[in-house]
């Protein structure tokens, strides 16, 4: 341009001096332009690899979450499978029809474990699930075991993580039924208060003979690891001792 303007047009000589004396400034602008330029893209790819970064560890922590909680529920199947397989075998001698419907019970009880996945679950159909679960104690029991279910205005709409009451229930068994040979009646209470479904499962319970000779073992901390993992809250699960009985409360968020 500096020799082109003079050849075109030769009045724009002042123009040309101007052209001249601004080309420092011009040059500074460019260049802090350019500069510029540089550091919002040095800080848009830096960006990006954070939120990629960020990305991979939600994901990482995701299915960390998810093995642990299938590990959780997996380890629950086998101490309750061995001893309904112990009930079989030695039901096959005595009393070999109560031996044949327990093996149906089992298997449809397994046949709708299997289905089941870390996804959340109607509480009516874990009710419903848990209730082949009591009639295969049940058949171990006799009429010592006696249940007592009561739902409060639950409909379909009321979601829980899947077999989370089973570990409870088992529990409530293990020390109602364990140290007494009279009738047990064990107590599952359900009702909705306000963005939360409340869950109580009640045993009776004498301190003297069950505790400390038997803790509350893995199924207890198991439900409560499996909430707190679900929805990152602690006490969701709470234990007291009343009129001789033992209550699990589980406070299930409705979200």
């Amino acid at each position: 341009m500096k020799w082109v303007l003079p050849a075109l047009a030769p009045e724009l000589a002042m123009y040309q001096s101007f052209l001249a004396a601004s080309m420092p400034i011009r040059f500074a602008f460019t260049l802090l332009l350019i500069g510029w330029m540089a550091v919002i893209s040095v800080l848009w790819y830096r960006q990006q690899d954070r939120n990629e970064a960020e990305r991979i560890k939600i994901e990482a922590d995701r299915m960390n979450k998810e093995a642990e909680l299938a590990s959780l529920r997996d380890k629950l199947q086998p101490h309750f499978l061995f001893n309904s397989l112990n009930s079989i075998s030695a039901l096959t001698v005595t009393k070999p029809e109560e031996a044949r419907k327990m093996v149906y019970q089992l298997s449809e009880f397994l046949r709708g474990t299997i289905k089941k996945d870390n996804k959340p679950s109607a509480l009516l159909t874990e009710i419903e699930h848990l209730k082949l679960y009591l009639e295969i104690e049940k058949v171990r029991f006799g009429n010592r075991l006696v249940t007592d279910i009561v739902c409060e205005d639950i409909g379909d709409d009321i979601w829980v993580p899947s077999m989370i009451l089973q570990p409870i229930v088992e529990n409530a068994i293990k020390f109602g039924l364990y140290d007494t040979l009279d009738k047990v009646t064990i107590g599952i209470r359900c009702k909705r208060v306000n963005d939360s479904v409340i869950i109580s499962v009640s045993n009776p319970f004498d301190p003297e003979t069950a505790y400390p000779q038997k803790g509350t073992g893995f199924g207890l901390e198991s439900v409560k690891r499996r909430l707190w993992l679900l929805y990152n809250q602690s006490g969701l699960v709470k234990t007291a001792y009343q009129d001789n009985l033992f209550i699990t409360t589980l406070n299930i968020p409705q979200v």
